[in-house]
């Protein structure tokens, strides 16, 4: 584990930004990290450094070669962070966006007939594309119902709907909402059992930070994710896709290379503050294994931040020290029940004796940032069969610790009124 290692979380603390403190508030507890997560400071400067170049990519001259060569070195850490075998990497303008591509160009490209296939766990971005798609496509949209208890959904409720003319299949790895975490690699490959030219397309944002992505494993044919949920910044998306999605008709400048994803010129920039992430990564799982090879200490990393990660969610749920945990705290309900087995770094929770708005406002007066959910087109999906009309998210990431967990719990017994 991190905190395990002498050393290390200070050392892991100290390479990120505002981690102790708010430019703008002051001191305080960062739980907010599934809406964005902690910037590296080796990205503000490399962000800095390449908004301040004047040149353009393709010229002749060594600033063009500069800019091409880090786009083609971020090119090559995307691919290693999502252990990618072929297939290409693009950046776009979100993880929304980059979701929005890829379903629109299977939904496009594959077979005519059939019917797409998703999830009710699923965040709008990929619910929303696999929705206009089916519509414009003339395909029946089907949503596999999760389980309200659970907070996820299994492969035995997919079974019912896995038929052979597939066409598009969406999976969420992980919901942004009751943080639970989805088997992604059991349902894909039931679905290449009865449809094996179904395109999958997998919403991994919100998983990306806690653990390591392997398209490959998972038998995606596209893979979202959000930079600046995963310590890098806002601006841009970062997708991943297969081969036979790559080969299919893409909107693209007529006589342009057919296999490029990219609309227009990218910023180079996005290219390079992902290398720092992956730079990052790379530098966190040598702490965790001797392999010589980057990809094992990537893994090793997502191991590590996993491990770390469920410590502290064990903490949270079932308490440390003698602070009691949210279970067994009075009037508390957790939102897709208390397992800590697949959750990753979320707990979203409602207080019966306080408003959500106000127990966020009461958690901010004593340094602690959470957000609220609302029963609205993000959060609807999970909270609207429940009747609830919002909650409070509590997201964490590595680079917090117990201690901050430990004042999170003090905050939350003096909220309940709990001796």
């Amino acid at each position: 584990m991190i905190a395990d290692k002498p050393g290390l979380m200070e050392e892991v603390r100290a390479r990120f930004a505002h981690v102790e403190a708010c430019p703008f508030e002051g001191p305080r507890i960062f739980f907010e990290n599934a809406g964005g997560a902690l910037r590296l400071k080796s990205v503000i400067e490399t962000s800095a450094t390449y908004a301040g170049y004047p040149d353009n990519q393709g010229r002749d001259n060594p600033a063009a070669a500069a800019l091409m060569a880090a786009i083609a070195k971020g090119k090559a850490d995307m691919a290693l962070f999502f252990n990618a075998a072929g297939g290409r990497v693009f950046v776009g303008e979100s993880g929304t966006e980059v979701l929005f591509r890829l379903v629109r160009t299977a939904a496009l490209g594959a077979e005519t007939g059939g019917v797409m296939l998703g999830s009710t766990l699923e965040h709008p971005a990929s619910a929303s594309a696999m929705a206009r798609w089916a519509a414009v496509t003339g395909r029946p949209h089907i949503r596999v119902a999760h389980d309200d208890a659970t907070g996820t959904v299994g492969l035995a409720a997919y079974r019912p709907h896995l038929t052979a003319d597939l066409r598009v299949a969406t999976i969420v790895h992980t919901s942004p909402v009751t943080g639970m975490s989805v088997d992604v690699a059991g349902i894909a490959a039931a679905i290449r059992e009865v449809a094996p030219d179904c395109f999958i397309i997998v919403d991994g944002i919100q998983h990306a930070s806690h653990g390591a992505v392997d398209t490959g494993a998972v038998l995606a044919d596209g893979y979202a994710v959000s930079p600046y949920k995963v310590f890098a910044r806002h601006g841009y998306g970062v997708g991943w896709a297969s081969d036979r999605l790559t080969a299919l008709v893409k909107e693209q400048i007529v006589g342009g290379p057919a296999d490029a994803w990219e609309l227009g010129t990218r910023d180079a920039g996005s290219y390079a503050t992902f290398s720092d992430v992956v730079a990052y990564l790379d530098w966190l799982g040598g702490h965790f294994t001797t392999s010589g090879e980057r990809r094992s200490r990537i893994e090793a990393a997502g191991k590590a931040i996993a491990g770390h990660e469920a410590r502290l969610m064990t903490a949270m749920i079932h308490g440390t020290g003698n602070l009691a945990g949210l279970v067994a705290l009075p009037g508390v309900t957790l939102i897709g029940g208390d397992a800590v087995e697949g959750r990753e770094g979320v707990v979203s929770l409602r207080l019966a004796n306080m408003a959500s708005g106000d127990l966020v406002r009461f958690l901010a007066e004593r340094g602690i940032r959470v957000h609220i959910r609302r029963n609205d087109h993000y959060c609807g999906n999970i909270l609207g069969p429940l009747g609830y009309e919002d909650c409070i998210r509590v997201s964490v990431s590595h680079y917090n610790t117990e201690a901050e967990v430990a004042a999170f719990l003090t905050a939350m017994r003096e909220a309940t009124g709990a001796p």
